[in-house]
């Protein structure tokens, strides 16, 4: 059986945490510290690595105080918790124990934007971007599938500064292939010469299914997955240098989000492409629906039908 194939069959939290385990094996310096997070792969670090695997309990701000003072030792940390707590609810933690002291520790946030839908908003990671991207000697990664998850331990482990590893809750379809390599911070997914798409995280699979419905419209639209901020901004002003129009697609709130990143880099560099931003627009305030993510998505217009509707409207412009 290929990795590909194990892949696919775990969770995104379960197929990071088991890249931890492989090379936390080899190096006593990898510590796990787990806020009230409860995950198979972690029962692997109580059995066999006591040592390097700690439970700090429902006190993320103490998760982040404690990593720190790990990382001021040697050690390379991975703090694991649900996204909006570990990130959130430290945030002044993260703001100057890691940004401002620049230290190697890697957040890990389970259930990006809408993954935990049965919890409510206190549960809804759809603010983190926002406000991690704005912190100095930081950096985002945001998975896509499994195969790029288990490549971002690695990545993590050479960081010389803090980073933040956002995972997906649900388990997602394999994308990429065991050999690719994730350094560059986005990839180009499907081609065009037109519009792109462009979206991160678990969005970049509604994106490719948006790009095959619009198919049957005559429209050729390509994808980009861009999946570690600050974004490659040479790398994307070149893929996207010539296209017509530019579309974001985010399960995340716009101001602030992938959209915002993208618009400030056309802006900067004097490129006037004319851009349509989707995703969450929280201006009524946040999300108490549920039935599933889903239905949550379709009613912020992120489901296959809305897109590919919104896409068609502004392609037409």
């Amino acid at each position: 059986m290929t990795l590909n194939n194990t892949l696919q069959k775990m969770t995104m939290r379960d197929a990071f945490l088991s890249r931890v385990y492989e090379l936390a094996k080899e190096n006593p310096d990898i510590i796990v510290l787990s806020a009230d997070m409860g995950a198979p792969a972690l029962d692997k670090f109580r059995k066999h690595l006591a040592s390097q695997f700690f439970s700090t309990g429902i006190a993320e701000q103490n998760t982040i105080l404690i990593g720190a003072g790990l990382a001021l030792e040697g050690k390379k940390v991975f703090a694991l918790a649900i996204a909006p707590f570990i990130t959130l609810r430290c945030y002044e933690q993260i703001r100057i124990e890691l940004a401002a002291m620049n230290l190697p520790v890697t957040i890990v946030g389970v259930g990006a934007g809408f993954g935990y839908d049965d919890s409510g908003p206190t549960h809804h990671a759809v603010e983190d971007l926002s406000v991690l991207r704005i912190l100095p000697n930081f950096t985002i990664h945001n998975a896509t599938d499994n195969v790029m998850a288990r490549a971002f331990v690695d990545l993590s482990c050479k960081m010389p500064g803090p980073n933040y590893v956002r995972l997906d809750r649900k388990i997602l379809p394999i994308i990429y292939q065991e050999e690719t390599d994730f350094s560059q911070g986005l990839s180009v997914l499907k081609e065009s010469q037109d519009i792109y798409l462009i979206a991160t995280g678990n969005m970049v699979h509604r994106a490719l299914e948006v790009a095959e419905v619009l198919k049957n419209h005559s429209l050729k639209v390509g994808v980009i997955d861009i999946y570690t901020f600050p974004i490659n901004e040479k790398l994307l002003l070149e893929k996207i240098d010539g296209v017509k129009k530019v579309i974001t697609i985010e399960e995340h709130t716009l101001p602030g989000g992938l959209g915002s990143a993208v618009a400030e880099i056309l802006m900067d560099n004097n490129k006037f492409i004319p851009l349509k931003r989707i995703g969450l627009n929280l201006s009524k305030g946040y999300c108490y629906k549920y039935g599933g993510r889903e239905n949550i998505q379709s009613l912020y217009g992120l489901d296959k039908k809305s897109l590919a509707k919104t896409i068609l409207e502004f392609a037409k412009k």
